[in-house]
């Protein structure tokens, strides 16, 4: 397999775009690029996976010509094999996967990462961290939801802090742990205590009036809580 991209520096905040003005992606997008946001979540749900649609590969490529930050995919769709080159097409930089959605993740992990992309596997709340054990070594990111897919602005999990202590486990030092679900200023350094090192974050950024200022707390309070 080729090798990925190089692995940011953490802890890294994710915008996720599904809490922004969808009727104003572009001035969203240049409004976390002047907040100084390194990379933008994109929530992408199918309506049969999880409940709600949100957007697709051909509002993603039209967006990858507007900015260089780093586009990392999240797709909470069925049968992920099918639609990943799109969202590789679309100009994606990471590109996780359901393990719900997809039991056997390796060959598509490998297509990701041929593409010189990061390949990530997401499990859902309810789904144990052992099922997880064929994607060690092969995978480049392991997302935990924290919340239940489908839906923003859900209350954070508290059973997902021992959930990322048992992925750090599992994966080694190597593999980065994103979480995804109710992350804030309240929850983010008792996650980023337990190994995590991407927080995709949308209510606590989106609901704020300086985008800049919250992503700089959050950044400082994970950063913090590692030292």
């Amino acid at each position: 397999m080729s090798k990925p991209k190089t692995r940011p520096a953490c802890p890294l905040i994710a915008p996720s775009l599904l809490k922004c003005d969808f009727g104003n992606l572009e001035s969203e997008i240049a409004r976390l690029e002047d907040a100084n946001a390194r990379t933008l979540h994109w929530d992408v749900m199918d309506g049969h996976f999880v409940p709600n649609l949100s957007y697709g590969a051909m509002v993603i490529e039209r967006l990858r010509e507007r900015t260089e930050l780093l586009f990392d995919a999240h797709l909470m769709i069925t049968d992920p094999a099918r639609w990943v080159d799109d969202y590789l097409r679309a100009g994606c930089d990471w590109v996780t996967i359901h393990i719900e959605a997809c039991p056997d993740p390796l060959p598509v992990f490998r297509k990701i990462r041929d593409a010189g992309k990061m390949a990530g596997i997401a499990l859902n709340p309810e789904t144990p961290v052992k099922s997880l054990q064929a994607c060690v070594g092969e995978c480049d990111l392991v997302l935990v939801m924290s919340v239940h897919p489908g839906f923003g602005g859900q209350k954070f999990i508290a059973s997902s802090t021992d959930k990322i202590k048992e992925v750090r486990e599992l994966f080694g030092s190597d593999t980065l742990i994103s979480v995804d679900g109710g992350i804030g200023p309240k929850t983010i350094s008792q996650v980023s205590a337990a190994g995590a090192e991407v927080f995709v974050a949308g209510s606590s950024i989106f609901d704020q009036p300086c985008y800049e200022s919250a992503i700089r707390e959050m950044e400082e309070l994970a950063a913090g809580a590692r030292i």
